[in-house]
C-alpha cells in the first residue's frame, strides 16, 4: 500500500536507485519520482512488482493542459506505469470546474490509451481548499476518470489529515481509491490513514513505518 517518494529536487540518481532497492526489498507499491528520474526507476524496478510512478505538473498544478499531456506522454514513453498529476487547484478555486475536468480527463484519456493499465492519481493539495472545494475536486476527479484522489504534494502548507481522507473517501465512493500523502512518518499515522479510508500511503519514511510494524 506504500508509494515511496523521492521528490526533493536535490535528490541524486544514487538516492533514486537506493529507493528502488528498498521498494523491491520491502514489497512497496511504487517509487514516485520527478519525470527526469523515471528512466532510472523503470530500469531499476524491471521484473519487480513495484511500479515506476511519475509526478506531473508538480508541485503547483498550474501547467497548461497541453503541458501536462506532453509531460505525461514523455514519462509513459520512458517506462512510467503510474502518474500522480497535480490538479489545477488555482482553477478550481477560481470557479473553473469545466477547465479542471478537462485538465484531468486529458491525462486520464492518454493513460487509458496505453497498451498496459496506467493508474492515474489526482493530487488535490487539500491544504489550500475549503470543504466544499475538496468535495468538488473529488467529484471532478471521479468524473474525469481518475483511479485515485490524493491529498497532498508534501510541498504545500499542510499534508494529509484524517478528516480529509475520510471526507475524500466519502466523496469518491468505493470504486476510486484515496492516497494519503504529506507528513506521514510513523506506523501509527499510516494505520490511522488506512482506517480513515486510504488505500495508498505516500511517504519518504517507508522503512521507518514498516520497521515499527515488525
Amino acid at each position: 500500500m506504500i508509494d515511496h517518494s523521492v521528490l526533493r529536487p536535490e535528490s541524486t540518481e544514487e538516492d533514486v536507485k537506493k529507493a528502488c532497492g528498498l521498494a523491491v526489498e520491502l514489497g512497496l507499491a511504487a517509487v514516485v519520482v520527478n519525470p527526469a528520474h523515471i528512466p532510472v526507476v523503470a530500469a531499476s524496478l524491471k521484473g519487480s512488482a513495484a511500479k515506476a510512478c511519475s509526478v506531473i505538473s508538480f508541485p503547483f498544478g498550474v501547467s497548461t493542459t497541453e503541458g501536462k499531456v506532453a509531460e505525461a506522454k514523455s514519462v509513459l514513453s520512458q517506462g512510467a506505469e503510474e502518474i500522480d498529476m497535480v490538479m489545477n487547484f488555482s482553477a478550481l478555486r477560481s470557479g473553473k470546474e469545466s477547465y479542471v475536468l478537462n485538465d484531468i480527463r486529458s491525462v486520464t484519456d492518454l493513460a487509458k490509451g496505453q497498451a498496459k493499465k496506467v493508474v492515474v492519481k489526482v493530487i488535490l493539495e487539500t491544504c489550500y481548499l475549503n470543504e466544499k472545494e475538496k468535495k468538488q475536486a473529488c467529484l471532478l476527479a471521479v468524473e474525469g476518470g481518475a483511479d485515485f484522489v490524493k491529498t497532498s504534494t508534501g510541498f504545500g502548507s499542510g499534508g494529509a489529515t484524517i478528516e480529509d481522507v475520510r471526507l475524500m473517501k466519502q466523496a469518491v465512493g468505493p470504486k476510486v481509491g484515496v492516497k494519503a500523502a504529506g507528513g506521514i512518518r510513523t506506523t501509527q499515522e499510516a494505520v490511522r490513514m488506512v482506517e480513515a479510508g486510504a488505500s495508498r500511503i505516500g511517504t519518504s519514511s517507508s522503512l521507518a513505518i514498516l520497521k515499527d510494524m515488525t
